[in-house]
């Protein structure tokens, strides 16, 4: 099995602080730049997990930067180049503490929410009669606050605005910006034979000016579906064929672990790590179009090092 990078401690010419998230790592240099790192780690229920995917770092960051690159007429974003296979490198922003989650489909945690007997959904009404997976009439914004650490929350628009956590000005630009990026996610998605079931924006300011920032559309912030035979399966009341971390989710359940208190992580087996792997590696060729050519893993760290470095300098 490949090496999987899990954590990082580069000291980049001109670092002035890091910030470990669950899965990325990122540098903030002198002038406003960031290195960020997508190391290998997974994290599911805000836990990572204990053991790193091989190669999923390199497919988070290049599927984000094919989107940001694809998106950019549509709204101005952080990244400046991707140097390594495993690195973006682009401006520092000041982070809206709000992410913009977009639902095309009844799925994953609005799914659980409806089954539980919700009928709203930070402050937005689900229709009746709907089953798991199925389409929503129009695509709808469900925001969360994004939380330090731990779960970020659900909340509606109006206690956006009401508590004053998002000027107005700047939350209407956002709410626009997402539902503009999800439709070409999801044009872009059809043309691959698949469906943009869900997402999640982030967002920061620039000099004033609302820009995108962090990953898009990716299977750690998305969730897809095969197009071809989602109809049939929906009618038969079958589960749908998707391309996304929801089935590392559904391994967790079934192995009695949700992140709840009391709750032991199990441990993931090398069998399944290489089909999480081979998953992530399948969503890279069928959303880009293109085959996954692994980079070497030999000396992950060293390699980044190298080639942070050798970018800056032309900087």
């Amino acid at each position: 099995m490949s090496n999987a990078i899990t954590k990082s401690d580069f000291h980049f010419p001109g670092q002035q602080k890091v910030y470990k998230g669950k899965v990325r790592d990122v540098y903030t240099l002198e002038n406003d730049i960031l290195v960020m790192v997508a190391s290998d780690r997974i994290s599911a229920f805000d836990h990572i997990l204990p053991k790193g995917i091989p190669h999923k770092g390199q497919v988070l960051n290049q599927v984000a930067t094919m989107f940001l690159d694809a998106t950019k007429d549509i709204v101005p974003n952080w990244l400046i180049a991707t140097p390594d296979p495993s690195v973006a490198i682009g401006y520092a922003c000041e982070p809206v503490r709000v992410e913009m989650v977009i639902r095309g489909y009844l799925a994953g945690h609005s799914a659980r929410e409806y089954k539980a007997g919700k009928r709203m959904l930070c402050g937005v009404a689900l229709p009746e009669g709907m089953k798991e997976n199925d389409r929503f009439p129009e695509p709808i914004i469900t925001p969360a606050t994004k939380a330090e650490e731990g779960h970020d929350e659900d909340i509606s628009r109006e206690d956006i605005l009401s508590k004053g956590i998002v000027p107005e000005e700047i939350y209407v630009q956002m709410e626009k910006y997402t539902r503009a990026l999800f439709q070409r996610g999801t044009e872009m998605a059809a043309e691959r034979g698949l469906i943009l079931v869900d997402t999640k924006y982030e967002f920061g300011i620039r000099n004033g000016e609302v820009i995108l920032i962090d990953e898009i559309h990716t299977p750690d912030s998305s969730r897809y579906f095969y197009a071809e035979g989602y109809q049939e399966r929906q009618d038969n009341g079958e589960a749908q064929k998707q391309l996304s971390k929801e089935f590392v989710r559904q391994w967790l359940i079934e192995n009695g672990f949700q992140g709840l208190e009391g709750q032991q992580m199990p441990v993931m087996p090398d069998e399944f790590v290489q089909i999480v792997t081979e998953r992530y590696i399948e969503l890279y060729e069928r959303i880009t179009g293109k085959s996954f050519e692994p980079a070497d893993t030999s000396n992950i760290e060293g390699r980044i090092a190298t080639n942070v470095a050798a970018f800056l300098k032309k900087l």
